[in-house]
């Protein structure tokens, strides 16, 4: 099957990689093997390419280290967080594995500088960066060994960080939760496989072993999901957070902050429609943010009427709540199946 597609393909440099890229992934899957090896997983030393999304007051200790655990990668979210709260919480993690966990970080938080310290400080393995461009950071951190991996929303983007010396890059489209871009997934992950050398961690929309393996045939070496893991038994959010994920349909999210420049993916609720009333009145983008101050923390509390309920579009998917490690074997089991028999 492979070979017929071949015949048929006029590849260029770049889908040819994505050729060779899927063929080695379907002979390793149909060898039943544990794990799915791609440059992802060898560059973090991991047994699926699987990362847990940096969701902000979400992404805890006890969601990144069962994560971590279970074969992906997971990740404390820094958030606007202090750094006495981030090195806490990278203690608390090793505690409950001996796995590789790492931490995202927020470039716009005003505790960024101490967060940095602990990072280096603490000797955290992995970083991803959102909010801003890591690249005046870069070489502190390639020193230190610490590998790189910035969320992008676009191929121009990847392209400075790539020469900038970053890793991977974790391409993530506006089916995503929270802060978004204007580019699909779909559309996104196969520029940015085309035209970058490092490997490519698709995020946005994908929720189960279809999105991962649909992900991998668009050039992507691995996933990186957060709503999914919203409805995970290790999660800490109230379980009125969850309960609104698991009730969402496919029109249960809205972008709020366009007007702003910030637009963020939330579950609709009177903070959601109140907040689009306001700029559909032509709030000025400084009382806007002043109203949106937080609103995630109190969601994750449990006002899920008041607060802003990040979630992405792959919510829709989610039905259950589930121990982390069904999650991730459900994810890869289904991969496996449909890889092979796709025709690849």
């Amino acid at each position: 099957m492979i070979l017929s597609i071949i015949l048929f393909y006029k590849p260029t440099s770049s889908s040819w990689r994505t050729l060779t890229f899927l063929a080695g992934v379907v002979l390793g899957l149909s060898k039943g093997g544990r794990t799915i090896k791609t440059r992802v997983t060898e560059l973090l030393g991991i047994e699926y390419p699987i990362i847990q999304g940096g969701m902000a007051w979400i992404a805890t200790a006890e969601l990144a280290a069962a994560v971590s655990e279970a074969g992906g990668l997971g990740i404390i979210a820094a958030g606007n967080a202090p750094g006495d709260w981030v090195r806490a919480e990278i203690r608390k993690a090793r505690e409950l594995t001996t796995k590789p966990v790492g931490v995202n970080l927020m470039l716009l938080s005003p505790h960024l500088e101490e967060v940095l310290k602990v990072v280096l400080e603490e000797k955290v393995p992995v970083l991803t960066t959102g909010a801003g461009n890591p690249g005046k950071y870069l070489p502190v951190w390639k020193e230190a060994g610490i590998k790189v991996i910035p969320v992008v929303n676009s191929v121009s983007l990847a392209q400075r960080l790539e020469r900038a010396g970053v890793d991977a890059v974790i391409g993530e489209g506006m089916e995503a939760g929270g802060h978004i871009g204007t580019e699909t997934t779909m559309v996104l992950i196969p520029q940015l496989a085309d035209k970058l050398e490092v490997p490519v961690i698709a995020a946005g929309g994908i929720a189960d072993g279809r999105g991962m393996a649909a992900a991998m045939i668009l050039g992507a070496e691995g996933v990186q999901l957060g709503t999914r893991f919203l409805c995970a038994e290790e999660c800490q959010v109230a379980p009125a957070y969850k309960e609104m994920v698991l009730k969402a349909k496919d029109r249960s999210t809205v972008v709020t902050g366009s007007s702003t420049g910030h637009p963020v993916r939330v579950l609709k609720n009177p903070f959601a429609q109140q907040f689009l009333e306001l700029e559909a009145a032509g709030t000025p983008p400084e009382e806007l943010d002043k109203f949106g101050t937080g609103r995630l923390a109190a969601a994750v509390r449990g006002d899920v009427k008041e607060g802003s309920v990040m979630a992405g579009q792959s919510a829709a998917l989610v039905e259950r709540i589930e121990p982390v490690a069904k999650i991730i074997e459900s994810l890869v089991s289904e991969c496996r199946a449909l890889l092979p028999s796709s025709g690849f």
